[in-house]
């Protein structure tokens, strides 16, 4: 077979190929999306131009508000440390732990979204409020989900270091001060419950390494022997039923 003959059934195979994908061109109609810059014809297209770049300015801050405005921290944190107390290294891997994370955070922020959805975001797609209604709206569920979970210590801190004694109510509370007074408060919750975590792994360490010692083993690691008591005690015990169970109670 000569070149021009190889190069013919080559043609013909890619064309039949491409007659599927042709055909289901033909009967879907496939949506465009055009983006084009050009001179505003009234005051009311630049409003809108410039509504839609906060849309997505806001939507590419989602994740870091996801972290820091959800109880996606405390959780991680916790899950993370408890990885860290049984010894294993790898084991869940950082996705699983995410993910677990991620599912608890929307578990325990349903009620918060649902306000958020209620009171915000389908209103403002019926056109029944505006953008600047529709923001403070969905802004005041997840505020009080912030200030329930903040310790009072550290929002006074926040609120000395701003400059202010004291405010009439907590909704005057600024946005850049009760944030930061939430995540310390979410990581000082955090590491409490990582410490009691730890406290019956460190209990079987102990009690192996004393062992190892009295038998004069003292060349074997403890941590060899105790990975596996630690282990089975996790799963007699129904841990993650437990460390669940807690995380979920530690926000009510």
């Amino acid at each position: 077979m000569t070149l021009t003959k190889k190069s013919l059934v080559l043609l013909l195979v890619l064309i039949f190929l491409a007659l599927p994908s042709v055909a289901f061109a033909e009967e879907t109609l496939l949506p465009s999306l055009n983006i084009s810059i050009g001179e505003a014809e009234g005051p009311q297209e630049v409003a809108s131009t410039l509504t839609l770049v906060l849309l997505l300015t806001i939507l590419s801050l989602v994740p870091s508000i996801l972290i820091l405005a959800t109880a996606f921290t405390r959780i991680v944190i916790v899950l993370s440390l408890l990885r860290n107390a049984m010894g294993l290294q790898q084991i869940p891997p950082n996705q699983v732990i995410i993910g677990l994370a991620l599912f608890l955070t929307i578990f325990v922020m349903a009620p918060v979204f649902v306000e958020v959805n209620n009171t915000a975001i389908q209103p403002y797609i019926n056109e029944e409020i505006g953008f600047q209604e529709a923001t403070q709206n969905a802004l005041k569920p997840i505020r009080e989900y912030m200030r329930n979970q903040t310790r009072k210590s550290d929002l006074d801190l926040f609120m000395q270091m701003h400059g202010v004694a004291s405010v009439p109510t907590v909704e005057d509370v600024p946005d850049y001060v009760l944030m930061p007074a939430y995540l310390i408060s979410e990581l000082k919750t955090a590491f409490q419950m990582g410490f009691v975590l730890f406290i019956p792994f460190l209990v079987i360490d102990m009690v192996v390494a004393s062992i190892l010692m009295s038998m004069g083993m003292m060349m074997l690691p403890p941590v060899m022997i105790s990975l596996p008591f630690k282990i089975l005690l996790f799963v007699m015990v129904d841990g993650w039923n437990i460390i669940t169970r807690s995380l979920v109670l530690s926000f009510r």
